[in-house]
């Protein structure tokens, strides 16, 4: 069984990687044997969290800054990892976003630009990655979403489309391209206690005790539990999935009494 998530040899590209959900993939896959490539906008992160994985972990990590929303920039990144490694058998499209506005205060380009670094940026990227991976023969997308996609959530209209449109847009990919031999999945984290989270949640008067007392397990998440979650999905334990969203949220939410009545 631990074969399966053996990434020796594997070559692992995670967008948004030098901080929280994305970073954790990476360490992740990092300590599973896989070489990787870190992409985002800053490049002091970027090659921070590199050399931290290199000298930890004793693998490669290829820091590229990239803007995701950018097309080019995104095929100069898949070029710039197969010259480097030669292949590429992960893709993990985590670089997101969201700014909380009523529904009445969102403008145009606001909407605009959640679509764009939470859809279009998966969109791109998955495009230039399954261009190789249909030449290779078979590879592995993790799209991370989020339960606002899912259940969709106040002052959140733009992020929860987005996010929905990125589950949807996993599901057709994953119909699409499952003769081929990829396979795409998705998860949708809840809340996830990552620093920058940590700090838009207190910004927001949001009382995260108070919170998480209306889960099951009673705590919130924490950037490991996604990643663990990612490496399953990328790995050939799940060889028979494709098209699916995993909700990473700590249990359902119901409504009622959990006394006896």
């Amino acid at each position: 069984m631990l074969e399966h998530f053996n990434f020796s040899n594997k070559v692992v590209i995670v967008t948004g990687g030098a901080t929280g959900i994305g970073a954790a993939c990476a360490e992740m896959f990092a300590q599973l044997g896989a070489k990787l490539v870190i992409a985002s906008r800053n490049m002091e992160r970027l090659s921070a969290k590199a050399a931290f994985i290199k000298q930890q972990y004793n693998t490669d990590c290829l820091p590229l800054e990239c803007d995701v929303r950018d097309e080019a920039a995104v095929q100069n990144m898949v070029a710039q990892t197969l010259q480097h490694y030669g292949r590429i058998d992960v893709l993990v499209n985590n670089a997101g976003g969201t700014h909380m506005r009523p529904i009445e205060s969102i403008d145009a380009a606001r909407w605009h630009r959640s679509f764009a670094i939470n859809v279009d940026a998966a969109f791109y990227c998955t495009q230039a990655v399954g261009k190789f991976f249909r030449q290779q023969g078979g590879g592995s997308i993790v799209n991370i979403s989020s339960m606002a996609g899912e259940k969709g959530t106040l002052n959140g209209a733009a992020y929860s489309s987005a996010k929905a449109a990125l589950q949807m847009f996993t599901r057709v990919c994953a119909a699409e391209w499952g003769p081929l031999g990829i396979r795409i999945n998705c998860v949708a984290p809840g809340m996830i206690l990552s620093d920058i989270a940590k700090e838009h949640l207190t910004a927001s008067g949001i009382d995260i005790e108070a919170g998480i007392k209306s889960f099951p397990l009673q705590r919130a998440g924490t950037p490991e539990d996604v990643a663990q979650a990612v490496i399953f999905l990328a790995s050939s334990a799940a060889s028979y999935i494709t098209g699916e969203t995993i909700c990473i949220n700590g249990g359902p939410q119901l409504g009622g009494n959990r006394k006896e009545s």
